[in-house]
């Protein structure tokens, strides 16, 4: 990387801002920016001014093929590929790409996740370009983002709903910024998508089967050394890993994602790369790349890179900040407060606003986040409960309990930090701490959801989070509107929405049981604690009448995404109760007799030779190995009736639910009674890696 130039290999295979303007005439250049900005119709004469260019540029950076890049409902991009090559009259080929062909493709829809949006033999679908979103080269491809679409209009993409969650909040919120005496052409939201994942050596994945099959394990014992010193996180990075990132930040610096910060996580063999801020929608296509870029370099690196949001169990799992805020075009970030937060009014308009939408749609915030793997995750110690609140540290808890009781606000003067150090600068402690137990954190300018799990998606909690907030944001703009004293009755709405919303607050740990009992017995917050728990709420009245209000979902697309989701639960750890009993039966249970063998030839022997050799070691382990396997038996047994019995049920809803109470425990049961088989097991005769190598390997 040293002899690379960073700013010139930034976003090299992009067709970018940089090469439009350079590329295109200035009027389809402003014509195009106006799509892009203002969300004005495109011009067909426009869109193949753009494909000739866009053909040409990618042509002459090696791109022989286009792809409309999309992402259906499967929770990873989609693509097929055709070449740029036409016949030419004197049997040669010339390159061609036609406007037609950059504004719609249509693939073949017919086996993706619908949720019963169409049948099987209903195989149209249409991809239609997002000139939001840039496109780019990827593996000699020009890749152009796109929505996409059944034959009937319905949505069958995570990008169609998101785009427009963003209109539906930039309707809003332009609403109430005209009421501040502020025109401005558009409101947008920023993600910045932090994102956790586990390398470890190729080798040792290959030799696990619930590795390969599920992305976790589904057994293991824990090693003496876990995480407990907390020496891995932020520690020195070792060669190995640097190697890998070093590779990981010159391919996505290529495809212009903002790759920032990198190091290592608090679990062994656990890291985190966070990118700089960018649109929700470009964020959302950024991050699908960056997974999938991760997987490909990890490879090339003789490693895989794990996703899953819980792959060890023992330790800390992985999941994805979401850094959210909301942005005008001139720059002006609607979630960052004034010189004192209590004197900036819009300030606490807009923070009031969220905070009803999260207390009024906690639910939909916490099934957007909810998938079998997340499951495992919420509530351990390295990641928020499954009840939803908001924390905002105790200066901004203050000022909004000064409003509400009408009070004066007595602030604090800036509290400045001394070091100890004389060499060292002092510098301003910030208004908030980080309370790393808190799903919904207040961090300065911006929200933090820290619920999403690692392998997600951001698409689905920014859908939900900006259809919630432009809500709000329109109950507001319709009572403000009207006001005769605005100031008067801004005031009145911002102590009204504090009063009526404050259950939704809390400072303290999220990890206690105390904090459970308060939130779920006094608070009156949901605790919904798995995926099925909280995704038939998805068509709970208040939330469909919201979606379908703003345009962001039909109820036919609502419905499908409920069948989507709570099929894709099911088939998830269906996947791993028959992979648990197919490692049980053809290789756990043969181990274990292998070396219960072994352990009574040893005894036999040594009897042999002296009847005074006691044997205690090999007799009482034999004993114990032997409970075990009879155990391991029983519970292997019961898996398979469960796995059976699932066949039987006629909707997924009550599928999920049994998958939660049936089959989920008996996983449980049967990991269980392995794991302590491995214990007491030789090394030797174990037949999968162990997690001490797993965890330790690539160091």
């Amino acid at each position: 990387m040293a002899k690379q130039n960073v700013p010139e290999l930034f976003g090299s295979l992009v067709f970018d801002d940089r090469v439009m303007r350079a590329r295109l005439s200035a009027d389809v250049y402003e014509s195009l920016r106006k799509t892009i900005d203002e969300n004005a119709k495109l011009d067909e004469k426009v869109a193949e001014a753009v494909a000739a260019e866009m053909r040409d540029w990618a042509v002459e950076k090696g791109a022989t093929h286009f792809t409309h890049w999309f992402q259906p409902l499967t929770g990873v991009t989609a693509e097929k590929h055709d070449s740029f090559i036409t016949p030419s009259p004197d049997g040669g080929v010339i390159m061609e790409f036609s406007g037609k062909e950059l504004i719609k493709g249509e693939p073949d829809a017919s086996s993706f996740p619908s949720g019963g949006l169409r049948a099987t033999f209903e195989a149209r679908g249409y991809t239609a370009w997002d000139p939001t979103s840039y496109a780019f080269i990827k593996d000699h491809t020009l890749c152009i983002p796109t929505a996409f679409c059944s034959y009937s209009g319905e949505a069958l993409d995570k990008k169609t709903p998101l785009l427009r969650s963003m209109q539906a909040l930039d309707r809003q919120a332009r609403r109430i910024l005209k009421l501040f005496g502020k025109d401005v052409k558009y409101v947008r939201t920023s993600v910045g998508p932090e994102q956790e994942y586990f390398l470890i050596d190729k080798e040792l994945f290959d030799q696990r089967p619930d590795l390969v099959y599920t992305g976790r394990t589904l057994f293991g014992a824990m090693p003496p050394k876990g995480q407990e010193l907390d020496d891995h996180y932020f520690g020195v990075i070792k060669p190995r890993v640097i190697a890998f990132m070093e590779d990981l930040n010159e391919e996505l610096w290529k495809l212009g994602i903002l790759a920032k910060t990198e190091h290592n996580e608090v679990a062994p063999a656990q890291h985190e790369l966070a990118p700089i801020f960018s649109t929700t929608n470009v964020a959302t296509d950024n991050n699908q790349l960056t997974m999938e870029i991760m997987q490909k370099v990890a490879r090339k690196h003789g490693l895989v890179c794990l996703l899953h949001e819980k792959p060890f169990a023992g330790v800390n799992g992985s999941g994805k900040h979401n850094n959210w805020s909301m942005a005008t075009d001139t720059g002006m970030n609607l979630l960052s407060p004034g010189e004192t937060p209590y004197e900036n009014a819009q300030f606490l308009v807009f923070l009031t606003a969220v905070i009803k939408a999260v207390d009024d749609y906690q639910d939909l915030l916490r099934l957007s986040v909810a998938t079998a793997g997340n499951d495992h995750r919420l509530g351990a110690n390295e990641a928020p409960p499954a009840i939803i609140s908001i924390f905002l540290g105790d200066e901004l808890s203050a000022v909004l309990d000064a409003i509400k009781n009408d009070t004066p606000y007595v602030g604090k003067e800036r509290e400045v930090m001394k070091l100890g150090v004389h060499t060292l600068p002092h510098f301003s402690k910030d208004t908030t701490d980080r309370n790393r137990t808190s799903p919904f954190a207040f961090t300065g300018n911006k929200f933090e959801f820290r619920s999403l799990g690692s392998s997600n998606s951001i698409a689905c909690c920014n859908i939900m989070l900006n259809a919630a907030v432009a809500e709000v944001l329109k109950q507001f703009a319709d009572k403000l509107e009207g006001a005769k004293d605005f100031e008067a009755e801004m005031h009145a709405l911002i102590k009204e929405t504090i009063a009526a919303h404050e259950r939704i607050l809390f400072n303290g740990n999220g990890y206690t049981d105390e904090w459970v009992k308060e939130a779920t017995e006094v608070r009156g917050l949901s605790n919904l604690k798995t995926t099925a728990d909280a995704m038939p709420h998805l068509l709970d009245a208040k939330n469909k009448d919201m979606l379908i209000a703003h345009q962001v979902f039909t109820e036919s697309e609502l419905n499908s995404r409920l069948e989507i989701m709570l099929e894709n639960y099911c088939k998830t750890v269906n996947i791993e109760g028959h992979t648990m009993v197919d490692m049980v039966r053809k290789n756990y249970l043969p181990a274990i007799e292998g070396y219960l063998y072994n352990l009574a030839k040893t005894t036999s022997l040594m009897k042999s030779v002296s009847s005074n050799v006691k044997c205690n070691y090999e007799i009482s382990t034999m004993e114990r190995l032997s409970e075990l396997t009879d155990q391991i038996l029983e519970r292997v047994q019961k898996l398979e009736e469960v796995l059976q019995t699932l066949k039987g049920y006629d909707t997924i809803t009550r599928t999920s639910e049994a998958v939660r109470d049936d089959l989920i425990p008996a996983m449980e049961a049967l990991r269980k009674a392995v794991d302590e088989a491995e214990m007491l097991s030789s090394e030797k005769c174990w037949p999968f890696p162990s997690y001490g190598k797993l965890l330790f390997s690539v160091y």
